[in-house]
């Protein structure tokens, strides 16, 4: 146990120390914020607004407050994979360096130099992204509040579910790599493609059927969905209590992914959780059965 805590409490270290990696990090939520700064808030709002009955009037706060939650909702379900491919890429950085032959050259067992890898890199991903959940919640108190302490601590147990799992395939991608050139191609596909199949910059309903049909099998779906409709239950909630029309409501919950089907049948909220868990643990158990494989290999 020491020598993991000595490697975890190294690797990061390292990751904040490496200016590279920490601030490649930072990348997809400033591009998310500057999204939403330039057009994607007005994009939101204008979606929101045509889901509405003529003559229907929304409160500008509780308009700014919905469309806030989007933004939160689509920041996070994107920096909880990015992040923990960028944190993760030290895994990489050692090979590179040849830090990695230094240490499988110490009595340090292979199983825990991997080990080691995941709970650092999940421990550095977690505190990037609850420092930018942190910076989201001052920003929806700012523009419209509607969340209760429940939404708040359902939104934190999904940062911890997506990170472990963006952690997890992350850590599967990597053992795969060994150059810096391939640290860059994977960490530019992951910041740019990621956000457009998970449903964060565009809703799944907005696809073709077939597309549709295809990431109703991606846990990044379900990851997003759950995001938003934490963050946006308050909001909802005030929809309802003003008065607005409920076939309006749902129409809209179908329209940003808050409502998701599995080939024609609606998926639940705790179905969405035992997709995640379930996928954490069949990555897990491939990760660990890659490093076996490996050092079997070796041997």
């Amino acid at each position: 146990m020491k020598i993991l805590a000595s490697l975890v409490k190294r690797n990061t270290k390292l990751f904040f120390k490496d200016k590279g990696m920490f601030f490649t990090s930072l990348i997809t939520p400033a591009i998310l914020l500057v999204l939403y700064a330039t057009f994607l808030g007005n994009v939101y709002r204008d979606s929101f607004m045509m889901g509405m009955p003529e003559g229907v009037t929304i409160p500008e706060k509780l308009l700014d407050g919905f469309v806030g939650g989007q933004l939160f909702s689509s920041l996070l379900a994107v920096s909880c994979i990015t992040v923990a491919f960028c944190s993760n890429f030290l895994m990489v950085q050692d090979k590179v360096t040849g830090a990695r032959a230094d240490l499988t050259m110490s009595p340090v067992k292979s199983s825990t130099l991997a080990l080691g890898y995941y709970i650092s890199s999940t421990i550095a991903t977690l505190i990037v992204c609850f420092a930018a959940t942190l910076v989201c919640f001052v920003y929806l108190a700012i523009v419209g509040w509607y969340l209760s302490v429940l939404d708040v601590a359902l939104i934190i147990v999904d940062i911890l579910l997506v990170v472990t799992f963006g952690t997890a395939l992350s850590s599967i991608v990597n053992m795969f790599l060994s150059s810096q050139g391939q640290i860059s191609a994977v960490g530019s596909i992951v910041s740019a493609g990621y956000g457009f199949i998970c449903g964060a910059y565009m809703p799944i309903s907005q696809f073709g059927n077939t597309l549709q049909k295809v990431l109703s099998f991606s846990p990044g779906t379900y990851a997003t969905s759950l995001i938003r409709n934490h963050s946006l239950r308050g909001a909802f909630a005030e929809m309802e209590a003003i008065g607005l029309p409920t076939e309006a409501i749902d129409g809209v919950k179908m329209a940003i992914d808050c409502n998701v089907q599995f080939f024609g049948h609606d998926v639940s909220l705790w179905a969405m959780f035992a997709v995640l868990f379930i996928s954490v643990a069949v990555l897990l158990a491939v990760y660990i059965l890659l490093n076996v494989y490996r050092n079997k290999k070796k041997k």
